[in-house]
């Protein structure tokens, strides 16, 4: 199983779903955009996509260029060799606007242990048919995707109060996920030290949220934990059809 990851902050890695990965021995390559690494030319002799969160945003194309390629490849991957896709967070925010979608900022940011609500599609979902009606799960994001009700390949499976397009797939091989089940005990506390994660923290939650944060996080990782093994299990199962 050879999976591709692409970073835009080293911090911001797959996770508690990349212990998994590693455990069942998968042969990884990660990229690390924002520190000048370039996608491979052959994106075919990967089994799966990973894109993960990060401090910029989809339309700072100015002040990271690397985006405007990353977009190319990931619309190559998803759109033209209809290949296997997780995005979290920003990567589900590339994914959106890739397949049509526009990434604008929320009308409030969502940051904390909050609720995920799923839809009927749900049900029939290969991915996430085994999750409750509802979950908490971390999240720590201002903007959001917005305008594929017209695109027939794409499905809402997930919403919150503030974020209609918490989850949705793209036809059935790739999933754009807004928040982050995929965080460890250590996530809260690193990500905290990006001045752009803290100033959003501290605007949103006040000056010494972070320890509050870190502990509703660390009350929840027992689910999270269950919830990313359940989305890793199935995803090798149904989508990679390992």
């Amino acid at each position: 199983m050879r999976i591709l990851i692409l970073q835009h902050i080293k911090i911001e890695d797959p996770g508690f779903i990349k212990d998994l990965m590693i455990k069942d021995g998968a042969n990884l390559t990660t990229i690390e955009l924002d520190e000048g690494e370039k996608i491979p030319n052959d994106l075919t002799k990967f089994n799966a996509m990973f894109c993960m969160g990060g401090p910029m945003d989809t339309w700072m194309e100015k002040d990271y260029p690397w985006l405007v390629e990353e977009k190319k490849r990931i619309k190559e991957y998803v759109v033209d060799l209809k290949k296997p896709y997780l995005g979290f967070c920003l990567g589900c925010q590339l994914l959106g606007e890739v397949v049509g979608g526009k990434v604008v900022k929320s009308n409030n940011p969502e940051i904390g242990m909050l609720n995920i609500d799923f839809s009927k599609n749900k049900d029939t979902d290969p991915l996430f048919s085994k999750f409750p009606n509802q979950i908490t799960s971390l999240q720590w994001h201002s903007y959001e995707v917005q305008g594929l009700e017209d695109n027939k390949n794409v499905t809402l499976l997930a919403s919150s109060p503030e974020t209609k397009y918490q989850i949705f797939k793209y036809q059935n091989h790739a999933y754009g996920i807004q928040f982050h089940i995929e965080v460890k005990d250590t996530t809260v506390n690193e990500w905290g030290c990006v001045p752009e994660y803290k100033s959003a923290l501290e605007k949103q939650l006040g000056a010494n949220a972070l320890e509050k944060f870190d502990n509703d996080a660390k009350a929840n990782m027992k689910d999270m934990n269950n919830y990313s093994n359940i989305l890793y299990s199935k995803f090798k199962s149904d989508i990679l059809k390992i």
